[in-house]
């Protein structure tokens, strides 16, 4: 993985169509690309984008090695001109996007990038796979997080990722949407996203007694200590054993912080039957871990039949998104430009949901007086909104359907990341990052945050970007 150089992160029909521009003499026309996606995994009203952190250091190093012009010049596809072409090509355009972390919905564009056409084109795959991987993962951490309410989650999901990045940059996605540590040790080390791990259950088959095995354990940590208690039997054996090891070394050193751990069974039933017995035996304070599968459905199933656990161990569901494992973000040119005008294009289906919405735009958030958001509305570029005026916005397929603003503010939400190739973003660390996810978080309705049909956040078009859209629809592009 380390000897990999990410420009090669190219699907090869980008190569065959730049070849064409150059030999068609259209290397230096410039363009703009829109990359959004058309749909919220596991039906939900929001999703979080994440991804940007690795994206800006990609088109930082952006360029071909030797051995790159090696296997470009083994293909025999391409001219002298060409491969030296590649040889010197750096990225030099402009790239404006969200903020990692905010919070996002279909089809508005979440990046939008204006260069010439080969360097859009070629860096194309690499911003699909970073936007689709990362912010997927981070939806579900915060799905995850919000069905736990004030309960803690650890990410457990290192050995179930697919592969070492989808580990390492899946947890660091997660963090972003929710989560509050990980057992990734590599994402601690990295990151700084705090790891935490006890014991596994051959920990307590390697000693000749539960019992040892916990007391042994309990001795060696005993500020961190958390009792793996389902090896052989959870109520007959694990809970009193952890019982007996908490009286008899925990609490005459005066530690008075620690926990059990669940990872099989029915997890209502046996967390109910520890808190009572963990209760009797005046460990109030003892918390209650589980793990096993889970998910922000689970976890919301376990809190409503009254489980009384404290935190949740959250693995494969969440770091392969299992129960809907694809956000699907595309990438579609938008416009040409030609003489400092835009050349407005579309992409006309029969499926409506994959119509394009054209030319070069910019989104704007418009708030309630009390803070929270309201609607996004897709713009031309050069459109400037206040909240000095009423605002009256408008279904983009149902235009009879409308509301006014009066009482409002507005929030331009692309922020340039690149200007002429040179990075003009601040990047943040990791915990502004998550502090940003959280408070945009804050500002979605309760309604959006369902699980269950939750309510539609509109996402739509200024009357002057609908107009152009309605042309070209009626031209048919």
């Amino acid at each position: 993985m380390n000897s990999l150089n990410e420009a090669m992160v190219i699907d090869f029909y980008e190569l065959t169509m730049a070849y064409g521009y150059f030999k068609a003499g259209k290397k230096d026309q410039e363009v703009i690309f829109d990359l959004f996606f058309r749909k919220i995994p596991d039906r939900g009203g929001y999703a979080i984008f994440s991804g940007l952190h690795s994206i800006i250091k990609y088109i930082k190093n952006f360029r071909f090695n030797e051995e790159d012009i090696a296997y470009f010049e083994s293909r025999g596809l391409f001219d002298e001109d060409f491969i030296d072409y590649l040889r010197d090509l750096r990225f030099t355009g402009d790239i404006y996007g969200f903020k990692e972390g905010s919070v996002v919905f279909p089809n508005e564009p979440l990046l939008t990038i204006k260069a010439p056409v080969i360097e859009a084109q070629l860096i194309e795959t690499f911003l699909l796979l970073v936007v689709n991987h990362q912010s997927l993962i981070a939806t579900k951490a915060a799905r995850i997080k919000h069905a736990a309410g004030d309960r803690k989650i650890l990410e457990m999901g290192a050995r179930r990722a697919h592969g070492v990045s989808s580990s390492l940059y899946g947890t660091r996605s997660a963090y972003i949407g929710g989560i509050d540590a990980t057992s990734n040790v590599v994402a601690d080390q990295k990151f700084k996203i705090k790891a935490l791990g006890t014991m596994a259950h051959s920990w307590i088959q390697m000693f000749e007694s539960e019992y040892e095995a916990m007391k042994v354990y309990a001795e060696t940590y005993p500020n961190d200590c958390t009792l793996l208690v389902d090896t052989y039997d959870t109520l007959k054996k694990g809970i009193p054993n952890a019982i007996k090891v908490i009286q008899e070394v925990l609490l005459p050193k005066g530690v008075d912080s620690f926990a059990i751990r669940i990872d099989s069974g029915d997890l209502t039933y046996l967390a109910k039957q520890a808190r009572q017995m963990l209760d009797d035996a005046g460990l109030q304070q003892c918390q209650i871990v589980v793990s096993n599968s889970l998910d922000e459905f689970t976890i919301k199933e376990l809190l409503n039949q009254g489980a009384p656990i404290d935190l949740f161990g959250v693995g494969e569901r969440l770091i392969t998104a299992k129960t809907d494992p694809v956000l699907g973000s595309v990438y579609k040119l938008a416009g040409i430009c030609e003489d400092s005008q835009v050349t407005p294009k579309i992409k006309v289906s029969d499926n409506v949901e994959k119509i394009t919405t054209p030319h070069y735009k910019k989104v704007y958030r418009i708030y309630s007086k009390d803070g929270k958001a309201e609607a996004d509305l897709l713009t031309l570029y050069d459109e400037e909104l206040n909240n000095d005026e009423t605002l009256t916005i408008f279904d983009p397929n149902y235009t009879w359907k409308q509301k006014t603003f009066e009482d409002y503010t507005i929030k331009c939400m692309h922020e340039p990341i690149f200007k002429r190739g040179e990075l003009v973003y601040d990047v943040p660390d990791i915990e502004t990052v998550k502090a940003h996810a959280n408070h945009e978080k804050d500002t979605l309705w309760d309604e959006v945050k369902r699980f269950e049909y939750p309510h539609k956040y509109y996402v739509d078009l200024s009357l002057k970007l609908w107009k152009i859209k309605d042309e070209l629809l009626k031209k048919k592009g």
